[in-house]
């Protein structure tokens, strides 16, 4: 039998460190990082996506940051079919080192789901999208709910993308994401350790996401939001979901002030970042380190080294 590919995933809501841990973390075991943020695949999204520049990385090699036009969509079947190829293809001495807070993108990955290939149904989006903008998203939510509830709870009324995906889905194949899901299971083929990152005081965690995003508005955030629209890209639904970006709309046609604005963003990050716990909480392999209950950045790293020695070396 074929020895199983070791993988360390580093996962946790936005805000706790994971990007410096998983520079470390590859820096001492000869490791590649392979991104699993889906903001983060498309190039132009920088200061909103916090997106590690050439400095941060530290001569580490990086996959999937910034690898996609914001013109191109990328559903969670494209990103696995990626990321696997970047596995299979690493140099056997290296380490893959999966990283990110978007769960599903990670779950799919490291579960080694099977996505058969389906072609988009352009007629039934078209149906989906005028209904939308009849009723609201909430109705279209609603109406998963009703088909494919286990779907619809993982889902934001937001996410306009997955909910016309989802219920195109159906519709074009009569059987539910779910479903599909449940029967393209394959049998895990990698053998991961993952690690998560925390904050055992929910106030210290939403405390360091506001002072990000002003770190973020120091560095221009408003300026890059300002071009991503001049460049007709509000267009596109992907750069009109980025947290960051549509906060700041309501500004640009002078509708609420900037303090407002940045307001906005903060409180859909920490939004954001609840939802992202809410997810991984329910992966029970996860090993947890509690980033207030550690004394420096050199304890989290520690009880991030031991974790994998027990994993891997056991």
């Amino acid at each position: 039998m074929l020895e199983k590919t070791k993988i360390i995933s580093l996962i946790g809501p936005t805000a706790t460190g994971k990007t410096r841990l998983s520079i470390e973390i590859a820096k001492d075991l000869n490791g590649e990082i392979i991104n699993a943020d889906s903001m983060q695949l498309y190039d132009t999204f920088n200061i909103a996506t916090n997106k590690p520049n050439k400095e941060e990385m530290c001569d580490v090699v990086h996959h999937l940051f910034g690898s996609l036009s914001i013109y191109e969509e990328c559903s969670v079947a494209k990103y696995v079919k990626l990321a696997r190829n970047i596995i299979k293809k690493m140099d056997k001495k290296k380490f893959p080192i999966v990283c990110g807070g978007t769960g599903f993108y990670v779950k799919s990955l490291l579960n080694d789901i099977f996505f058969a290939e389906q072609n988009n149904n352009e007629e039934i989006k078209k149906y989906l999208k005028h209904r939308a903008n009849l009723h609201g998203y909430d109705y279209l939510l609603s109406e998963l709910s009703k088909i494919d509830l286990e779907r619809a709870n993982k889902l934001h009324v937001n996410d306009e993308k997955r909910i016309i995906r989802s219920l195109e889905i159906y519709y074009a194949t009569g059987r539910t994401l779910t479903e599909q899901n449940k029967l393209n299971r394959r049998t895990d083929k990698y053998n991961v350790c993952s690690i998560g990152l925390n904050y055992k005081n929910r106030e210290t965690l939403y405390n360091k996401i506001n002072s990000r995003v002003d770190r973020m508005i120091s560095l221009g955030l408003e300026e890059e939001a300002r071009k991503i629209f001049k460049k007709d890209c509000g267009n596109v639904a992907t750069a009109s979901c980025v947290i960051g970006y549509k906060e700041f709309l309501p500004y640009f046609k002078n509708e609420i002030s900037l303090s407002e604005a940045v307001e906005n963003i903060k409180k859909a990050t920490r939004h954001y970042a609840k939802r992202q716990i809410t997810w991984f909480l329910k992966d029970k392999s996860i090993f947890w380190i509690y980033v207030d209950e550690c004394k420096n950045f050199e304890e989290i790293f520690y009880k991030a080294k031991k974790i994998i020695n027990l994993k891997f070396l056991k």
